[in-house]
């Protein structure tokens, strides 16, 4: 992914709360034709100062044939994006994309079935959480379990790079840098709403 200096996150815990925060990602392996992806739940933690990710997919999806250990695999992780127009410029210059994404490079372990099932009680409880009556691993049926569990494979990535960005206007000045925060916040969109606030965070950040 190609980054510009100043819009670069090479903040490591940074880029691990980002991926928490939008464990909606893309997986992008090597087909034998052609790159291959798939958009699927994948979550993490770090071991050893290593983030790791995991995550399933269907066994008849076609990645699933990619799917051998040291597999090269890319994973992408993206946040809230928004468009920003010249017109909110205090000059001439051109429109512009303001977005956050992380890019995590590294090598697919495909896991054993302990591992998969272990996975898959980490991830069904992190998002039931969110639920207002949740439904937790040890409430679903063994039964509904053993239906499910032979048509998926898991897998986890080490992941070996990092390549995060923040294109959030940091190369304008003052004036256009709160104007672009202000017409993104009057947006119905909400994608550019959540931008504009995490634009006035950082600015508020770094005045503190």
């Amino acid at each position: 992914m190609y980054i510009p200096d100043e819009f670069k996150n090479t903040d490591f815990e940074k880029q691990v709360e980002f991926v928490r925060q939008h464990t909606f990602a893309v997986l992008v392996t090597t087909g034998k034709q052609s790159p291959i992806a798939t958009h699927i739940p994948v979550l993490s933690h770090v071991k050893n100062n290593k983030l790791i990710l995991y995550g399933h997919i269907a066994k008849p999806n076609p990645q699933a044939e990619t799917f051998y250990n040291d597999a090269d695999a890319l994973v992408i992780f993206q946040g809230s994006n928004a468009y920003v127009s010249s017109s909110w410029y205090s000059h001439e210059n051109v429109s512009t994309w303001n977005y956050q994404a992380v890019h995590c490079y590294g090598k697919i372990k495909v896991q054993t079935e302990l591992e998969l099932m272990e996975c898959l009680q980490l991830m069904t409880d992190f998002y039931e959480a969110k639920v207002q009556h949740p439904k937790t691993f040890d409430k679903i049926p063994a039964q509904v379990i053993r239906e499910n569990f032979g048509g998926i494979v898991g897998f986890e990535i080490e992941v070996s790079r990092i390549d995060a960005i923040d294109k959030l206007s940091q190369n304008r000045n003052n004036k256009d840098y709160f104007e672009i925060v202000k017409q993104l916040s009057l947006s119905e969109d909400k994608n550019a709403q959540q931008i504009a606030a995490e634009m006035q965070k950082r600015r508020n950040d770094n005045e503190n």
